[in-house]
């Protein structure tokens, strides 16, 4: 199949400047005096201890030069990074979510790792998928960080203070246990036996996948959005039936506004859907509540196929070193740092599955267990170059809002969202 190299303009003006700035990035730069690394703020709330652990290591391997981290919002980033493109001052590390990769891998925005990977810690035993999200044309161009599903959270005193003595094994138990939730719970108008982000694309689109539906397919050289298809329209009808029997979140904004946990820890919601990394936020003092310890539990989100699971987004993140960086050799020490054993048990602590299969033994006890079952039925984004476009265009959140509040039959919704899908993941601008 032919390939088709057009990307973006903003990334096509710095592929020139990108390659110099390999060759140059190649030499050794420990004249620098600090470094600048941009993570996505769940490290600063879910894991900063492995972040510290990696900063000190670095910095006594690097005596002079310090680590300037940088915390980020998903939100916001591609668009903070584009600019830093333009202008030529990226920073040496970011974080990149797995399904961001291909489109700034494809227009050379980072640096070709393929020579240095055995200087990674578990460089032979990453993850398969996340290694997949890293390598473009045969290149490594970035390094597993982290990868996780969803799971269900839930307050274990709310389920048995409603009689439910097990997590459901199907989508129809799950809507029954909501029930008795939501009659244990009458006198809170704002109670959710199960919370869930009317914008939450992430898990709206799992009950797609899990009815047997897609996002997108290729067809030759080109991907055509398929949410219109008869079992993509069941697993949306599916979600929006659950939401507005058992949310009461807001049907327009998203999974961080507010987080879950928040309603979760103050009692107004018996169970919410997020990753696992979300179990330990919901205990943290400023996010969540101490309180709830020993009182939370976890299973997979489960299908509408009795004693199956439904498919969860198999996310995660990738660390890239752009091209233009002229410290690419301090970079890839602090990878290597940030991804080390010791880091990464913090990071797999705070409820992620680990960049490597050689560490899949620290996912255990709970969320751990309900984590590691959940991993076993996933799906993931279309590895088309232009996703990210479709995730930063939030076409799927607005189709979400205008099915949940009745702007628009699912089936309009889905028909005028995949139209936009194939036109933005076949487009040359």
């Amino acid at each position: 199949m032919k390939r088709r190299m057009v990307v973006a303009l903003c990334l096509t003006t710095v592929v020139a400047a990108a390659i110099a700035a390999v060759t140059f990035g190649a030499t050794k730069t420990h004249t620098a005096s600090s470094i600048t690394v941009w993570l996505q703020v769940d490290a600063q709330s879910g894991w900063p201890k492995s972040v510290a652990t990696a900063n000190k290591t670095f910095e006594k391997q690097n005596p002079g030069v310090k680590v300037n981290v940088q915390y980020q919002q998903w939100n916001t980033h591609l668009q903070k990074f584009d600019a830093t493109l333009a202008g030529g001052n990226t920073p040496d590390v970011i974080e990149m979510g797995n399904s961001e990769m291909t489109k700034y891998m494809a227009a050379g925005a980072f640096a070709d790792l393929t020579s240095d990977k055995s200087k990674f810690p578990n460089s032979s035993t990453w993850l398969e998928g996340l290694q997949d999200s890293t390598t473009y044309d045969g290149k490594l161009m970035g390094v597993p960080y982290y990868a996780g599903s969803r799971i269900v959270i839930y307050n274990t005193d709310m389920f048995t203070e409603a009689g439910i003595t097990a997590p459901p094994t199907s989508l129809a138990q799950f809507a029954a246990d909501g029930k008795k939730l939501a009659a244990a719970n009458s006198s809170d108008s704002t109670f959710s036996p199960f919370y869930v982000a009317g914008k939450d694309w992430y898990s709206a689109l799992a009950f797609v996948y899990d009815y047997g539906g897609q996002i997108a397919k290729q067809q030759g050289d080109q991907w055509v959005g398929t949410l219109n298809t008869p079992r993509a329209i069941a697993g949306l009808t599916a979600f929006k039936n659950m939401f507005l029997a058992l949310s009461k979140a807001s049907k327009s904004t998203d999974e961080a506004h507010p987080f879950p946990t928040v309603p979760f820890s103050q009692g107004h919601a018996a169970s919410f859907v997020g990753p696992g990394w979300q179990f330990g936020y919901a205990l943290d003092p400023k996010a969540g509540n101490p309180k709830l310890k020993g009182h939370m539990g976890a299973f997979p989100m489960p299908s509408h196929i009795p004693g199956r699971y439904m498919p969860g987004f198999l996310g995660g993140s990738d660390l890239a070193i752009p091209a233009s960086s002229q410290n690419q050799d301090l970079a890839q020490q602090w990878i290597a740092d940030f991804t080390s054993n010791a880091s990464m048990a913090g990071i797999v602590k705070a409820g992620n599955l680990p960049n490597t299969s050689s560490l899949l033994g620290l996912v255990k006890g709970t969320p751990g267990t309900a984590l590691a079952e959940s991993a076993k039925e996933t799906w993931f984004v279309p590895t088309a170059k232009n996703w990210a476009n479709v995730e930063s265009s939030n076409v799927l959140r607005t189709m979400l809002t205008n099915i949940l509040t009745g702007k628009q039959t699912v089936q309009q919704a889905a028909t005028a969202t995949s139209g936009q899908i194939t036109k933005i993941l076949n487009s040359s601008d």
